[in-house]
Parts: structure tokens; C-alpha cells; sequence
């Protein structure tokens, strides 16, 4: 077995206890599986064998398989044979691709949630945000929250398409991030600040400005580290 198969089955083992829901095993395992991912508990580039993961776990074959089939759905996994599985890798280019796509979408995605996201809803992020702003966070609250930002502003623009591709989108940019650090944390969540309370206040212009001055700084991050 690998080094790349043992963190794997190291990070999975280790969460077992989350099985305790009561959710079906297939949705268990889907759900385990992309937050170990996402969260860098299972490095870049990971194999993962079916029949060695169903053993694992102590699961049958299928739910193992359904959950494993939905997640290179996602692109999140790429087939690397019959039933193994490799967590996908996302180059520079397609970063900048991710990245050129989304400065365009997000805006609209603001745009056409402008007056319609509620200021209780602004209000309640605008407070979770400053806790984080004034804590030291571990990255994966970073990114749940950002996950959960991002989201709530795609949803609230009423087009499910369009909230569908972006969040596609930023999972591209997590499979980047698994091989380069967020270095900008704060920067972010400043960024993310300054977006909501123009919204809040009730200022367009300076949404949209906000929203494309944020992606642009996560490109030029990558950018400037090469």
C-alpha cells in the first residue's frame, strides 16, 4: 500500500465514529469522504481502492461505490481503474480558468442577489465573520465559511443554475489549495466584510467592486507565488 493510501485510510479511520448517524451508509460515506478531502485530511493525488475502503469502514460494496461514483461527479475523484479511485488534481491553468470564470459569475451572482438576500441574513454573517476575523482560526473554518458566504449569496440570486456552476467552481479552487496553501486568511475575510456591509448598506457599485477586487486578489496571490 502507498504512503498516499495510508493517510488516506489513517484520515478515514480516525472519523469513524460520524457513521453513528442516521443517514443512509451511501450518504454517510459520501459525506466523510468529501470533508476529508476538502479539509486536506486525505493529501492531493490520494488513491483509494474501493474494496480496501468498504473493509475499512464496514460496508458493503455498494454504498461505497455510490458514494465514490457521485464525487467524481463532482469532479472530486478521477477513475484511476475499475474500482480505484484518485482524488483529482487542478493545475495552474484550470486555476486560472476557475478563477477567470468565477470573476464573472460571482459579480452576477451579487447582482442578482441585491435586494433580495435579507439584512438579517447580512446582519448574522456580518457577526460570524468578525469572530472569525478576531480569533485564530484553523484554515478549515476558513473555509467552511467561506463555502457557506459564497453559497448563500449564489442561492439567494434565484438562479439554481448559476449556483450549481459556482459551486462546481469553487471546487476547483479547494482541489488546487490542496497542493498551495491559503496564505491570506485575514485578507480574506476583510475582503469578505467589505462586500457584506456594502450590501447591507445598500450600495450596488461597491458590492460589485467588492466581489471582483476579492477574486482578483485570490488569482494574484497564487500569481505572485510562482
Amino acid at each position: 500500500m502507498t504512503d498516499y493510501q495510508d493517510h488516506a485510510l489513517s484520515a478515514i479511520m480516525a472519523a469513524k465514529p460520524l457513521y453513528m448517524k442516521s443517514a443512509s451508509l451511501s450518504e454517510q460515506v459520501y459525506a466523510l469522504l468529501k470533508e476529508l478531502i476538502l479539509e486536506r485530511k486525505i493529501p492531493g493525488s490520494s488513491e483509494m481502492s474501493e474494496s480496501r475502503l468498504s473493509e475499512e469502514l464496514q460496508v458493503s460494496r455498494t454504498p461505497m461505490r455510490e458514494a465514490l461514483v457521485r464525487l467524481a461527479g463532482e469532479n472530486l475523484l478521477e477513475r484511476r481503474g475499475a474500482r480505484s479511485y484518485a482524488v483529482r488534481s487542478v493545475d495552474i491553468k484550470e486555476y486560472l480558468d476557475t478563477m477567470g470564470l468565477r470573476e464573472i459569475l460571482e459579480a452576477e451572482a451579487v447582482s442578482k442577489a441585491f435586494g433580495r438576500i435579507s439584512n438579517e441574513t447580512l446582519t448574522a454573517l456580518i457577526a460570524e465573520l468578525q469572530l472569525l476575523i478576531e480569533s485564530d482560526q484553523e484554515e478549515h473554518l476558513y473555509w467552511r465559511f467561506d463555502e457557506k458566504l459564497h453559497d448563500t449569496l449564489a442561492e439567494a440570486s434565484g438562479n439554481i443554475v448559476l449556483a450549481q456552476v459556482l459551486r462546481r467552481l469553487r471546487v476547483n479552487v479547494r482541489l488546487f489549495r490542496l497542493h498551495s496553501p491559503l496564505h491570506r486568511q485575514q485578507e480574506n475575510h476583510i475582503e469578505h466584510l467589505d462586500l457584506l456591509n456594502a450590501m447591507l448598506a445598500g450600495d450596488k457599485d461597491k458590492s460589485l467592486e467588492s466581489i471582483r477586487k476579492h477574486i482578483t486578489n485570490l488569482k494574484n496571490d497564487v500569481l505572485s507565488s510562482l
